[in-house]
């Protein structure tokens, strides 16, 4: 008589062989083999993670370095700030797919991304990576993202988890905000993701948040993510962002990143031993780990994508997320009459961020060359050097020149590489000198200027009123300068919409009271009043809106209708194209609690959808909301609670632009708590304590010094200046020889954030027994120095 057979899952088999492994193979699957891979075991491959959000940056060398020069060419999309501005789900899950091909043809299991921190402050360094100022569009656009790279079976890894929202001691600073602030803002939308999408993997930020580091976080990894979210597969650190690896498989963060160093390979082991690290939750990492690798071995195999049609994907991209500011009816331009362009950066493109997002792109298409090609009697001007975005007398000239011989005058300007890269948030929010003089120039010498801006994140724009039209189109990726002559010359439409405020002034910010903050605390006092939020609140007008963007076609609005029961409703609205061009107009829903007890803010976005419509077409646009929508994060009650009451649904094309609304009124047995009230929108000392539920806290002092001070740190001595001479050197080795660009200002950002702990885990030849001996000398711990703990 035949047996039942079993069949058992990938996570079962996984628990099997890691427990048939000895105690030492389990920790060594819980660090990595080398800086991509993780480490092999008996039946168990080893696998490759590698970056990028927007284009696999995948070492074409020995893969024991960071390595931002050699990666092998891959299709350079354009990067997360240009594709939310498309506020469109269904693109990014195109492009997402696209990644996923191009990473399983070069055997990587796990793509690290999308970004999905939220825009706190304009000059954050890292902001062009991320999506928006808003969670619910960037989970919402995250999570489409996602489901492409996974329909690939590639893993994603979303990041950085969480409350990561600056690069200025990004790996050492104490992140302060509120329970309601980190669940409404900063959590909102991982967790959608989370929820939705069911990612490979998440990776860890390299902060603190209110004293933890995310790396060993009980309350993020173990209540919220993996508690209250469910969330079962892999967690891992960023690279060298380990804090206490003891400490977070206790809590759920299994993977440590990089590995080949056995960082903590030993004080893993003494904790089992000892009983501070039960040996179940040591095993349950490394089966995730394990399972990781099974999954991948069954889904690898040759893969051929198309690169051209993943640059025509990347094309069509970009001009989805050029938002077009203002236009007087220049744009699009004329096939007749002599245009001008001006501006270095049209002929030597500035289309993606620097750090670890760089792509090697397969090709790169520049405005010049596109304009040239499609339009008759085209001049340029360098107008700047595009390194450095100065300008001179003779430049200034030319472009003057150039502009006042034209009929219509293309000028683009922007920020360089360098302003504008991991590591190192930007000193300003201005574009450089030279570029703003080289605009009033060449305004001067011609009126029917289109100026275009090429940029991560956004800039100050103090003569926005002046161009004849003014084009946002942010990074476009290595089709952006083919898609930007599309849009320019009408042959695409400008699908964009603004996906993150634009202000008049960083300074009116209520988070610019604390950015970057204390080198090692800062302080969101600022709670929910980030970016459109604040500005819809207190009456504060952005001079571009959340939302905001134009098209070369015009569209009608029908009556707001609402259908369903309870909280579970459909919110709908017929959009009519009456221009005579094709185009698309974004629907965006917001909730306003009408008479809330508890202070919210004045709307906040629950839903949208885009809808591309011909000439003289109408469509119904539906949008559904659900009892999430309408509800806050109750603090005492630790529960997303509804207040029962009207509230009115706000539908419109812009945060501002409400072209419609309908109010509903919603029953609710939830006893909402009364929660502390700001008299303004930056809370005072008082108030922040009230709204943390306990006292402020005290930054932590440079000294005694530990195994998270920095450079900085130690640089106020004279011993630890001559340390922090060696580390620079141990540092550079960590980039490869091929990195140039750059690499020193780089190496410079890097170093002064860094934590002593990094130089052990990034592999550069240091023992923590070596580091903490080293550390107990600057401290004048001789006793230590001589005997040395375990």
């Amino acid at each position: 008589m035949g047996g039942r057979i079993v069949t058992m899952t990938t996570r079962q088999r996984a628990e099997q062989i890691v427990t048939a492994l000895p105690l030492t193979d389990r920790i060594r699957l819980v660090s990595g083999r080398d800086f991509w891979h993780t480490a092999a075991a008996p039946g168990v491959p080893s696998v490759m993670l590698t970056d990028g959000p927007h284009g696999l940056r995948k070492q074409g060398g020995p893969a024991d370095h960071v390595g931002l020069a050699d990666a092998v060419p891959a299709t350079c999309f354009p990067v997360a700030a240009t594709l939310a501005s498309s506020w469109d789900a269904s693109l990014l899950e195109e492009v997402g797919a696209a990644l996923g091909r191009e990473a399983r043809a070069e055997d990587v299991a796990v793509l690290l991304g999308p970004g999905l921190n939220l825009k706190r402050h304009p000059r954050g360094g890292r902001n062009f990576e991320y999506f928006s100022e808003d969670p619910f569009l960037s989970g919402t656009l995250a999570a489409a993202m996602v489901r492409g790279i996974q329909s690939e079976g590639v893993g994603a890894c979303p990041k950085h988890f969480a409350a990561n929202n600056q690069e200025t001691g990004r790996m050492v600073i104490d992140t302060i905000l509120d329970e309601r602030t980190l669940r409404e803002l900063y959590l909102r939308g991982f967790e959608i993701v989370a929820r939705t999408a069911a990612p490979a993997a998440f990776m860890t930020a390299y902060n603190r948040v209110n004293g933890e580091f995310a790396s060993d976080s009980a309350h993020l990894l173990r209540d919220v993510l993996r508690g209250e979210w469910g969330f079962d597969g892999l967690v891992v650190s960023d690279w060298g962002g380990t804090n206490d690896h003891v400490a977070g498989l206790t809590v759920g963060m299994d993977l440590e990143m990089p590995g080949g160093s056995a960082a903590f390979d030993r004080e893993i082991g003494r904790a089992v031993a000892d009983g501070r690290l039960a040996e179940a939750n040591l095993d349950r990492s490394a089966a995730r780990v394990v399972e990781l690798a099974l999954r991948w071995q069954e889904v690898r195999g040759d893969a051929a994508p198309d690169l051209d049609a993943h640059h025509a994907l990347a094309r069509r991209a970009a001009a989805a997320g050029t938002v077009l500011l203002t236009n007087d009816g220049l744009l699009p331009l004329p096939a007749d009459g002599t245009l001008a362009v001006v501006g270095a950066f049209a002929a030597e493109p500035r289309y993606q961020g620097a750090g670890s997002s760089k792509v090697n792109p397969t090709r790169v298409d520049d405005l010049l060359t596109a304009l040239t090609a499609a339009h008759d009697g085209v001049t340029h001007a360098r107008g700047y050097d595009p390194a450095t975005g100065a300008t001179t007398p003779a430049l200034l000239a030319e472009a003057a020149a150039v502009a006042h011989a034209a009929d219509r005058v293309v000028l683009v300007v922007g920020l360089p590489d360098r302003a504008e890269s991991e590591a190192r948030d930007r000193a300003d929010w201005s574009l450089p000198a030279g570029m703003d003089q080289l605009v009033e120039v060449v305004l001067a010498a011609n009126p029917r200027t289109a100026v275009v801006v090429v940029n991560g994140g956004t800039v100050n724009l103090p003569w926005a009123d002046r161009p004849a039209a003014l084009v946002e189109a942010y990074l476009g990726g290595q089709a952006g300068g083919s898609a930007l002559a599309d849009v320019l010359l009408g042959h695409a439409e400008p699908g964009g919409r603004l996906a993150e405020s634009i202000p008049f002034a960083v300074t009116d910010l209520p988070a610019d009271r604390n950015f970057p903050g204390h080198p090692k605390q800062v302080e969101y006092r600022e709670g929910l009043n980030v970016g459109y939020r604040f500005h819809d609140t207190w009456d504060v007008p952005a001079r571009f809106a959340f939302g905001h963007g134009l098209s070369y076609t015009a569209f009608s609005w029908g009556e707001v209708e609402v259908s369903g029961e309870e909280s579970d409703l459909t919110v709908a609205v017929d959009i009519t194209n009456t221009g005579t061009r094709a185009g698309s107009e974004v629907v965006q829903v917001y909730v306003r609690d009408v008479l809330a007890r508890v202070p919210r803010p004045a709307k906040e976005l629950q839903g949208f959808a885009k809808a591309w419509l011909e000439p003289g077409e109408t469509a119904r646009v539906e949008v559904p909301l659900d009892r999430r929508a309408f509800t806050y994060w109750d603090v005492a009650a630790g529960d997303w609670l509804l207040e029962a009451g009207e509230f009115e649904v706000l539908v419109g094309a812009s945060s501002v632009d409400i072209r419609g609304s309908a109010v509903v009124l919603l029953e609710s047995d939830d006893a909402v708590t009364p929660v502390p009230v700001t008299a303004g929108p930056v809370a005072t000392d008082a108030e922040f304590a009230a709204l943390l539920g306990r006292p402020v806290p005290t930054p932590a002092p440079r000294r005694p010094f530990t195994r998270t001070s920095t450079p900085a740190d130690l640089s106020a001595s004279l011993p630890g200046r001559a340390l922090v001479a060696v580390l620079r050197r141990l540092l550079a080795r960590q980039f490869s020889a091929e990195d140039t660009e750059g690499v020193e200002d780089l190496v410079e950002a890097v170093l002064a954030g860094l934590p002593l702990r990094s130089f052990v885990l990034m592999g550069a030849g240091v023992s923590f027994p070596v580091l903490d001996r080293v550390i107990a000398a600057l401290n004048g711990d001789v006793r230590r120095v001589v005997r040395p703990g375990r």
